[in-house]
């Protein structure tokens, strides 16, 4: 705990330092950092939210959104200096905060969904109100890239997002390799699992299954919007978002990545691609004025297989 205090500090008064590179931390150290932010510091973002403005390189902010479990101080310990570094403007905020939220630090997107979508409009119109842009990008992690799209499609942020980029994101939703088909066979369990949930403060875990009526609603009129362009970037070896290809996207304005294609040895999971840098290579790749299509990673400082 205290060679995380220190590192805290330390990466706070670098933070300070609006000339400074920040220090981009992976692995271990990420992880550490991650799970200290976690408890102590759920706000933090280093390299964020600091009332920067977007340049003429890098015109759209870009609007971070965390996955289930987790807030912004954990869930971008490596990709808000990496972006940072590059010269981008970012901005993160915690949300889907329920009665279980604060039982150990922050542990957020759990509520309901589609009020957690309306919370995402909220914040992207501040960042446009405080930068003066005309559109974001958005990067999001599981539930962090799924989410958005309940805003494109039925809150009005087609017009308002540029880019979104999923992080191993729940899109059509998780059978939880299986768990959620076993459960149904129980007989009134499809019906008492889902308030359970929504009764202890966690109805966002119930709607990310593949046959939840939000999956429905979220995708029965295609999986995309006239607008924006979409990116899914997902690992092989995903055991939360079941089958990992549920990730993907359909429709001509879609860009599914596979990292294995890139980078056949990447153990990364569905927790670790917030720190795997092979994905947030591609992330950086993708947020380019003119991403390289033919682009591949750099394969090393592999991300968590969890």
């Amino acid at each position: 705990m205290l060679l995380a205090a220190i590192t805290a500090a330390m990466l706070f008064a670098v933070s300070a330092n609006a000339g400074a590179s920040l220090y981009v931390p992976y692995g271990s150290e990420a992880l550490a950092e991650g799970a200290w932010n976690e408890t102590w510091f759920p706000t933090a973002l280093n390299g964020g939210n600091n009332n920067c403005k977007p340049s003429a390189a890098h015109p759209y902010p870009v609007v971070l959104v965390h996955a289930t479990f987790a807030d912004e101080g954990s869930n971008w310990v490596t990709l808000a200096p990496l972006l940072y570094n590059a010269g981008y403007c970012v901005y993160g905020f915690n949300y889907g905060q329920t009665i279980l939220s604060g039982l150990l630090g922050s542990i957020d997107g759990l509520g309901n969904i589609e009020r957690s979508g309306e919370e995402l409009s909220s914040f992207v119109n501040k960042v446009l109100s405080k930068t003066g842009a005309k559109q974001v990008d958005m990067v999001g992690h599981s539930q962090g890239g799924m989410m958005p799209n309940y805003y494109l499609k039925f809150l009005g942020g087609a017009s308002k997002v540029h880019t979104l980029i999923g992080l191993s994101p729940s899109n059509h939703g998780t059978t939880v390799s299986g768990l959620t088909t076993l459960i149904e066979k129980f007989p009134f369990a499809s019906l008492l699992v889902p308030v359970f949930l929504e009764v202890i403060g966690a109805p966002a875990l119930p709607q990310q299954e593949s046959v939840s009526a939000f999956q429905k609603k979220l995708f029965s009129g295609g999986d995309t919007v006239a607008g924006p362009r979409y990116v899914v970037i997902q690992t092989t070896h995903d055991e939360v978002v079941t089958p990992y290809a549920n990730a993907f996207l359909n429709g001509s304005a879609v860009t599914n990545i596979t990292i294995q294609n890139q980078c056949p040895g990447d153990p990364v999971g569905h927790i670790g691609m917030f720190e795997d840098s092979p994905a947030l290579q591609n992330v950086l790749n993708q947020l380019g004025s003119s991403p390289n299509s033919s682009f591949s990673a750099t394969c090393s400082k592999y991300g968590l297989g969890l």
